[in-house]
């Protein structure tokens, strides 16, 4: 079976080795098979997602530009119907060469210099689930419902379960930057 996930999570990889220097695109559809492919709690529900992968290729290093757009169902948490969400996002990434594969730089991935092609699903996967809101609340919903989920959300509560988001941090960090 892990070869069989291999393979499929080899269509992601974006082969750099033959490529001129300068501007290279691709273009990936993603649906429910890609989101199997990560161990995630998050329900993606008929997700119809493009990726448009912008490589611009250096002699020593690699730009990424990684945009995201399209549609997740998501679960209403006050009314638990289904509710379409747009999914937009993009991400710059630095690939640099070196010994081993490092990415505990921000916005940086070190790979190894004799890799031939750079993995872009886990990147793919983390600029749509920053588009996932944390609160999942349908357009459809009223005021009146808006009140009752207020009455039950204390607000302190809220902090302290950002605190301890990962999602959030990353979240916020990119804030930061901007």
């Amino acid at each position: 079976m892990h070869t069989h996930f291999m393979d499929k999570l080899r269509n992601y990889d974006v082969s750099f080795s033959g490529l001129k220097t300068g501007k290279h695109e691709f273009r990936f559809e993603i649906d429910k098979e890609f989101f199997q492919l990560f161990d995630t709690e998050q329900e993606f529900t008929n997700p119809k997602i493009a990726v448009d992968v912008s490589l611009d290729k250096h002699s020593t290093f690699l730009e990424f530009e990684i945009k995201v757009n399209g549609m997740v169902e998501l679960v209403c948490d006050i009314t638990t119907e289904n509710f379409d969400h747009p999914i937009e996002n993009e991400i710059k990434v630095l690939v640099k060469f070196g010994e081993e594969y490092d990415d505990s730089e921000e916005d940086v991935i070190t790979i190894p210099i004799s890799d031939h092609a750079f993995n872009v699903a886990q990147l793919i996967y983390e600029t749509v689930a920053l588009s996932i809101p944390m609160k999942k609340v349908s357009p459809h919903i009223n005021d009146e419902d808006l009140q009752i989920l207020e009455k039950f959300s204390p607000k302190e509560i809220e902090e302290e379960e950002h605190e301890s988001d990962p999602r959030w941090e990353a979240l916020k960090k990119l804030k930061d930057k901007n």
